[in-house]
């Protein structure tokens, strides 16, 4: 028999894989028709004895001389000798399997050479090996985390974001790895007022700054785990502050101590000194209820206009702003609390509350004013 040879350079070809994959695909092709020449189809290794992996035939697979270690793991595609595809898979790769393998092809008399592909079976990542990774990886987080939280997280600075006339803001202090019973917490603003104080069980008001009165809570059945978020009510424009929590021992020895940036975002709306009338908007979501009171405020206080009992209250109105100011004729009902004014000439800071009938805040919202031409600050 005449064997015919292609260069190796065209031939060579590397194949990975980790042993006890489902299985791997050498490569081989033929461009031209065969039909007509009776042909056979070997794969073949010339280390091994017998060096037959796989032999197709017209007839179809040949597996008399094929060696015994790669019985039932090889295959190829039924019409392979009609399609010119003759690539091999092997299932279940072990690492015996390494080595190079010859694609031939013959009519009988001739036998052509078509590829050389090298497989490297490669010995998976041991489970010992798999179990002390992921044991070392676990330890490193354990212990990164204890360390970011006993010395960067009360070192660090939480910012926090919240809109004008949202219902609330929640201030987070956490401290996971400790266990606190009999502990006094407190919650100051950067003025030094207390925002909020927490001891032997229950809100103590009578140290809290009227400005945060009715305005502050906190879980408390979250304190055992070492949670001291507060819940800031209403927050306005005025609440802007760097706000400290600090847990203090039943002997009055501050444990631990974390810092809250807030940011409040106020509407701006800005209007040429000679309009008419500028739109001061505010819509809302929530179901108010129907006896609500909407109140706008300017920044001296002075009433703009009150919605009260289904109707407009003029005689709560500023005589500044009398016949000036306008709302929906059903505000509550269509959810649009904004207010029109007239000939406003001044730059200004405007607040709308709604109250209930108790008297209780129910939503705050507030308003920058900016008259082109003129400078303003709160």
């Amino acid at each position: 028999m005449c064997v015919l040879t292609v260069s190796q350079h065209a031939l060579g070809g590397v194949v990975e894989v980790n042993e006890g994959a489902e299985s791997v695909l050498l490569r081989c092709h033929y461009s031209y028709d065969v039909s007509e020449v009776n042909p056979s189809v070997l794969w073949s290794r010339n280390d091994l004895n017998p060096k037959v992996i796989h032999l197709r035939r017209e007839q179809g697979d040949d597996h008399k001389d094929q060696n015994q270690v790669y019985r039932r793991r090889t295959s190829m595609e039924p019409d392979a000798l009609e399609t010119g595809d003759f690539d091999l898979t092997v299932r279940k790769p072990q690492l015996a399997d390494s080595g190079n393998y010859t694609c031939s092809i013959s009519d009988g008399r001739a036998e052509l050479k078509l590829a050389q592909v090298q497989l490297k079976v490669k010995e998976p990542f041991p489970t010992w090996a798999s179990g002390l990774l992921i044991s070392v990886v676990l330890v490193l987080v354990v212990v990164g985390g204890c360390i970011y939280w006993y010395y960067f997280y009360p070192r660090s600075v939480h910012h926090v974001k919240v809109e004008s006339g949202s219902e609330s803001v929640l201030l987070r202090c956490w401290f996971p790895f400790y266990v606190f019973q009999d502990v006094r917490v407190e919650w100051t603003d950067s003025r030094g007022k207390k925002v909020y104080v927490y001891q032997n069980g229950l809100d103590s008001s009578n140290d809290q700054y009227k400005a945060y009165k009715g305005r502050t809570e906190m879980n408390k059945d979250w304190l055992k785990f070492g949670v001291f978020n507060l819940t800031l009510k209403y927050p306005s424009y005025a609440d802007r502050n760097t706000y400290t929590c600090t847990v203090y021992n039943r002997k009055g020895k501050d444990l631990k101590k974390k810092q809250v940036m807030l940011k409040v975002k106020v509407d701006q709306v800005l209007a040429d000194s000679g309009e008419e009338s500028v739109t001061l908007p505010f819509k809302i979501s929530a179901d108010l209820p129907k006896d609500a009171k909407v109140e706008w405020r300017d920044k001296k206080k002075w009433t703009m206009y009150v919605f009260q009992n289904g109707s407009y209250q003029p005689n709560q109105q500023h005589w500044y702003y009398k016949e000036r100011t306008e709302m929906k004729k059903n505000p509550l009902e269509d959810k649009d609390l904004s207010l029109t004014v007239k000939y406003l000439r001044e730059s200004d800071h405007l607040t709308c509350t709604i109250y209930d009938k108790e008297g209780k805040i129910l939503l705050r919202r507030e308003v920058d004013l900016h008259v082109k031409g003129q400078w303003w600050k709160h």
